[in-house]
């Protein structure tokens, strides 16, 4: 792969769970360019002296869930997973105000891995109940900074967990 671009989501986790598909062009970075101040000076009236950079540019994800199991309803809305004979019959919405905030991982299809240490899940029930189309859970990603002081988010390089063979030992 060329890891000149970035582009095409393969999988996204929270925490440990792979969350399901996301809906087909909905990913957007969102977020906030850089902030700075300008620092004038009466002698020199035609330009900026100083550029005091204030604020880094910040990423605010946002993109719409489709697989809608109950098991990823529970992971972006919090709430109670319904379960008989260990499996997952049903949700309940949560009955207090809840706050989902850890480890986010997408992986992008041109090989590279964005780690989100912390980051705090906004959602809600969207779109539209038809039968031609699907029922979608609106996310947020809201990235926070994390407690140990480290970069709020990185892209790296995926490792690859699967062993590959090679044609000499096939």
């Amino acid at each position: 792969m060329d890891k000149k671009f970035i582009y095409g989501i393969a999988t996204v986790k929270f925490e440990s769970l792979t969350i399901g598909y996301i809906e087909k062009g909905s990913w957007d970075w969102g977020g906030t360019k850089p902030e700075s101040i300008d620092v004038d000076a009466e002698q020199v009236p035609d330009a900026s002296v100083l550029t005091l950079v204030t604020k880094n540019s910040q990423i605010s994800p946002t993109f719409n869930l489709i697989q809608l199991d109950y098991e990823n309803i529970h992971a972006v809305l919090g709430g109670t997973l319904v379960e008989s004979n260990g499996s997952a019959t049903g949700w309940e919405a949560p009955s207090a105000l809840v706050q989902l905030s850890g480890k986010w991982t997408i992986d992008f299809v041109s090989g590279q891995t964005m780690t989100i240490p912390n980051a705090t899940i906004l959602a809600n029930l969207g779109g539209k109940l038809t039968l031609t189309e699907v029922s979608k859970l609106e996310c947020q990603l809201k990235v926070n900074k994390p407690e140990d002081g480290t970069t709020p988010y990185k892209i790296n390089d995926t490792v690859s967990t699967s062993s590959s063979t090679t044609a000499s030992e096939s």
